[in-house]
């Protein structure tokens, strides 16, 4: 089969290379996957280049312990293992793999049942897999917060996949919404709903003025005490994300200033597929639709690494690999 292989750490388009690799075999209690899309996440990113690089303890010191990387898929199961009773030949699965192994930048892999869900029937395998890992960061991040009807949120990284999911899940209970994001963002940002948006080159939210009851901040790069400045009096912020140095600062100075005072500050860790049923209801409705950069092929996942990391993606980038 054809695969994205990585051998060792450094710029995206040097160190990830299509190759062709031996088809996995499914063991008694897993299923093979014939995988018909996949998208680009953080993790990509990371493992890539090995930065930060105490990433490594997790990624592997000198070098990926996981030779394939991809996290995310949508895909038709194709070998089912005699253990397996839940799933069978032909069904049509999605899911954040991450939980149980990486992976999804190849033609098949090989998974425990519990790593994926089935798709809707009228979800393309495009959408689907643009679907699992955004979606839920912000769903999960709303939950933890309590996200309440016309309370004012700020979505920072509004134009990439947990923005554009997020938005819509503020707006399903009226929510006023401010994006913030690169200015070649802006324009398609207010086409697909948010009531603000604000160009991070030329403003810092936390200095405009304006008070939010909720942050949902992708890319937590200033103190605490930056964020509160943006904070109403009861106002909740929460990080999917950002630089490292910045979310162990937020995880201590945050946790005694949530103590002090009225205001939170949260950090969340994601529990891969928890939700996915109620994101597909969701999508069923026609009430949730992924922004899509792309479809692009397989063989151009180095160079959209590289392009993610560059934070030029609009929406979720999806790999076609039908």
């Amino acid at each position: 089969m054809k695969a994205i292989v990585q051998t060792s750490y450094g710029h995206p388009e040097r160190v990830l290379q299509l190759q062709e690799v031996q088809t996995p075999l499914p063991k008694a209690n897993e299923v093979q996957i014939n995988i018909k899309a996949t998208t680009i996440n953080d993790y990509d990113w990371a493992v890539a280049t090995g930065k930060p690089y105490l990433y490594r303890l997790m990624f592997g010191l000198f070098k990926p312990k996981k030779s394939i990387p991809g996290m995310e898929l949508a895909g038709v199961v194709s070998k089912v293992g005699e253990q397996v009773k839940d799933l069978k030949i032909g069904d049509r699965v999605f899911g954040d793999i991450s939980e149980h192994n990486f992976g999804s930048f190849a033609e098949y892999i090989c998974l425990s049942p519990d790593a994926i869900r089935k798709m809707p029937i009228n979800m393309d395998f495009g959408q689907a897999s643009a679907l699992p890992h955004a979606s839920l960061l912000a769903l999960q991040a709303f939950d933890k917060v309590n996200l309440k009807e016309r309370q004012k949120v700020l979505i920072n990284g509004g134009g990439g996949g947990v923005g554009t999911l997020g938005l819509q899940l503020a707006k399903l209970k009226n929510c006023e919404v401010t994006g913030v994001d690169s200015s070649d963002k802006l324009e398609a940002m207010l086409q697909l709903g948010f009531d603000h948006v604000l160009d991070y080159q030329k403003e810092n939210f936390t200095k405009t003025g304006s008070r939010y009851d909720v942050i949902l901040d992708c890319k937590t790069h200033q103190s605490a005490f930056a964020y509160r400045r943006a904070l109403n009096p009861n106002g909740k912020y929460i990080s999917i994300g950002g630089k490292l140095g910045r979310l162990v600062h937020l995880l201590i100075l945050g946790g005694v200033l949530s103590k002090l005072g009225p205001k939170k500050y949260q950090i969340l860790a994601l529990k891969a597929n928890l939700g996915l049923e109620r994101i597909a209801e969701l999508y069923v409705q026609n009430k949730l639709k992924p922004t899509i950069d792309g479809p692009y092929s397989l063989v151009d996942i180095p160079r959209l690494v590289q392009y993610f990391g560059e934070g030029k993606h609009k929406g979720k980038i999806v790999i076609d690999l039908v």
